[in-house]
């Protein structure tokens, strides 16, 4: 007779199994040793992981998520206690869910179901390779979706798109080290990665549109009136206007010319005389 199947309560049993034999993750990580040892341990300890972690699977992590997850982030805190996100982030290394179950997470959209995105889209971070990080999370860069960002100094407001810019660009995300990918560059230089066409357009149709604005702008201030009832550029009366003015003979500036005795007491000044004698 089998022996019926048990769930242990001890969680360090993941560790323990998966730390020389178990199955790696795709991008070839060891899945108990991803994030920190102090970190794991935090959450291991924490009172969120044992009350509402346990014996979950794919389907309750949704459940779980929009009930206790309403900000995103590592530790908060003077104790640095771990965010029920990233004790959920812990449970799906534990989970390892396929790309169907992931893609099902990002499918989700609304305020709702905000967070679940968020989950999946750090998680995938962790776990796939790089070019199965670009292609999965650059489509949520036009999410404007706002988050709750919860850290040790506090909460702040951020968005979904900066939140996965930060997962594709930094080293470090929700207090854990992040693997360092190949950058996107590269991966189009070696024909891995398609180049991305931002909504935006390319950066030749951006340059080509400030030169257009720019020409439309010289040509707006051509046709201005120039304050005398004429239109056009006045600058040839500008400057005959300034070379009359410093063409002007003393007299018609009001300036007398200097009397003999004015003139002998100047030059007066310019001999240098003993001092006994002044």
């Amino acid at each position: 007779m089998s022996k019926p199947a048990t769930h242990r309560a001890d969680e360090r049993r993941f560790l323990d199994e998966r730390g020389s034999s178990g199955p790696l993750a795709p991008n070839g990580l060891n899945p108990a040793t991803i994030m920190e040892k102090a970190v794991r341990e935090r959450i291991i300890e924490s009172y969120f992981y044992k009350e509402q972690c346990f014996g979950v699977n794919e389907a309750d992590i949704v459940d779980r998520v929009v009930e206790h997850v309403h900000f995103i982030g590592g530790v908060y805190g003077t104790v640095q206690k771990p965010t029920p996100f990233l004790c959920l982030a812990f449970k799906l290394l534990q989970l390892a869910p396929g790309d169907d179950v992931l893609d099902e997470y990002l499918r989700f959209g609304g305020d709702k179901f905000k967070y679940l995105r968020a989950l999946a889209a750090f998680y995938i971070r962790l776990t796939r390779p790089d070019k199965d990080v670009y292609a999965r999370l650059e489509p949520f860069l036009e999410d404007r979706r706002k988050l709750r960002r919860k850290g040790r100094n506090g909460t702040s407001l951020t968005y979904m798109d900066e939140f996965v810019d930060d997962l594709l660009t930094k080293d470090r995300v929700c207090a854990t080290s992040l693997w360092k990918m190949r950058k996107r560059d590269i991966l189009e230089d070696l024909e891995i990665l398609e180049p991305r066409v931002s909504p935006l357009g390319t950066l030749e149709d951006l340059l080509e549109e400030e030169e257009e604005e720019g020409e439309d702008a010289v040509m707006q201030s051509g046709d201005e009136p120039n304050g005398n009832g004429h239109g056009g550029d006045d600058s040839g009366s500008v400057r005959s206007r300034s070379r009359s003015r410093t063409t002007r003979s003393p007299a018609a500036s009001g300036s007398a010319s200097p009397s003999p005795r004015e003139r002998s007491d100047h030059d007066r000044m310019d001999i240098d005389v003993p001092e006994g004698q002044r």
